[in-house]
């Protein structure tokens, strides 16, 4: 039977609050979905670090990666279905009413937890932080030094039960569990001055840093979390074994690092002055060029946000500028590209710009084609940087190190490494700065998630090809 993917909207209205009193009460687990039905109902909900509809109306989300990859690889005889609840709270009692299978929400590993679930194997760790805005609040130097301020965290979730544990011993400190909100929106109110802190995974703290410089850590709170599927404590056996056979089968392939890279890898790239300065000229400066990084992407497809990002990174997107290497204009092409290109005058937007978007095309193209997107178009721009004859042999000796030459997670390891008499003596073309294409690769893919959030998608007249988004 072929994989189909649909989804239903669920609200749910009656929650059970894990964060409270309430949490410690029994809760019944009813008869779970029948595997026989051939369909898997997997829980989440709605944020960054879940599942999203991304600019081109497709899913994403390193959950439903991970549940679509799991029912592909190793259950392809069911359907899979995803259940969205409203929030966090949701999740697990909607999990034990016995309406989905598994809950693939970013749910931390937690003792209240576990007494109501069971967990598979976790795919990822995290640590919870303090979170403060920059330009309001002064780092806080223990939490007795906030207790007047105010502090939000979404209800039923492991940022609650923490403030719960901590409460016990500091009765002084005050803390609201909010219904009908999520970590983003709380970060977001943190960075608008609305509230004064609240708490949320290291993971989501640094992706969004990048479109919020004014998001400080506090603190860190406990010890490390794991982040795992949770299943009902009375689901079929046989499911719980496919489930920590897929995760340990993804962990030792690579398949697993190269999904957190690609949601999670570039989101400290950036410093808060870049991102500040990046914020600041796409407000004063992008606009004198948005016409033409949309116009080069109806030719050739390519995102125009990605254009523009490649363009920040190479010129902070100033139309004269010239490197010491003789690089120059918006997109900084060399002379000899300039004269592949077919330009003439390197310093003019209109002929730079379209220029720059055809060349980063041609790298894609000599990427291999088995390469899987978005890893294609990074190997393409890291080309794009340093040539494509010291992206292959980074490609080579990541075969020889055992790591995967088609994954960016892993090519952008042995990048490095082309500095290194051990091994550039060893390969077809010799020495590189391999370090340089690294950053620019993750810089960019940082600068385009940000123009992704603020900047609508354009539509293409070019559908030859799709370049894929950030995840």
């Amino acid at each position: 039977m072929r994989l189909s993917f649909f989804v239903i909207v669920g609200v749910f209205v009656a929650a059970c609050d894990t964060s409270n009193d309430q949490s410690k009460q029994s809760v019944k687990q009813h008869k779970q979905p029948a595997l026989n039905s051939n369909e898997l109902v997997f829980v989440t909900h709605n944020g960054p670090a879940t599942y999203y509809l991304n600019g081109d109306n497709e899913y994403a989300g390193i959950e439903y990666d991970l549940a679509t990859l799991f029912v592909k690889k190793y259950a392809p005889e069911y359907q899979i279905r995803f259940l969205l609840v409203n929030s966090i709270s949701e999740v697990i009692p909607t999990l034990l009413k016995g309406q989905a299978n598994i809950a693939a929400a970013n749910l931390s590993v937690t003792h209240l937890r576990k007494e109501l679930v069971q967990f598979a194997k976790p795919y990822q760790e995290t640590q919870q932080q303090l979170i403060y805005n920059n330009e309001n609040n002064t780092k806080p130097r223990n939490l007795a030094t906030i207790v007047d301020k105010s502090i939000a965290v979404p209800i039923g979730t492991s940022f609650a039960e923490r403030l719960s544990e901590i409460q016990k011993d500091q009765p002084q400190l005050k803390w609201q569990a909010l219904h009908q909100t999520n970590s983003e929106l709380l970060l977001d109110q943190v960075a608008n001055g609305v509230l004064d802190f609240t708490i949320a995974d290291s993971h989501l703290v640094a992706m969004m840093q990048n479109y919020y410089p004014n998001l400080s850590v506090g603190m860190s709170l406990g010890k490390p979390e794991k982040i795992a599927w949770a299943l009902p404590k009375n689901s079929d056996p046989k499911l719980v074994k496919k489930v920590n056979k897929f995760f340990d089968k993804i962990r030792q392939d690579g398949t697993l690092r190269n999904l957190l890279d690609r949601y999670y890898g570039n989101s400290k790239r950036l410093n808060t002055q870049d991102i500040t300065a990046f914020l600041k000229l796409s407000n004063s400066l992008l606009p004198k060029y948005e016409h033409l990084f949309k116009q080069a992407q109806e030719t050739t497809g390519i995102d125009w946000r990605l254009l523009a990002a490649v363009s920040y990174r190479e010129s902070h997107w100033d139309t004269f500028s010239t490197s010491p290497t003789g690089v120059r204009g918006l997109m900084m092409l060399t002379e000899s590209t300039a004269d592949l290109m077919g330009v003439t005058d390197r310093l003019d937007p209109k002929q730079s710009v379209p220029a720059g978007a055809k060349y980063i095309v041609k790298m894609i193209d000599t990427v291999p084609e088995r390469i899987p997107e978005p890893d294609r178009t990074y190997m393409a721009l890291a080309a794009y940087n340093i040539g494509y004859a010291h992206v292959e042999d980074a490609r080579v000796l990541a075969n020889r190190l055992n790591l995967n030459p088609d994954s960016w997670a892993d090519v952008k390891k042995t990048l490095v490494m082309l500095n290194d008499p051990e091994y550039y003596t060893t390969l077809k073309y010799g020495y590189a700065s391999g370090g340089a294409p690294v950053i620019f690769v993750e810089s960019i893919r940082s600068y385009q998630r940000i123009l992704e959030r603020y900047q609508p998608s354009h539509p293409s007249t070019n559908n030859s090809f799709k370049i894929a988004q950030t995840d």
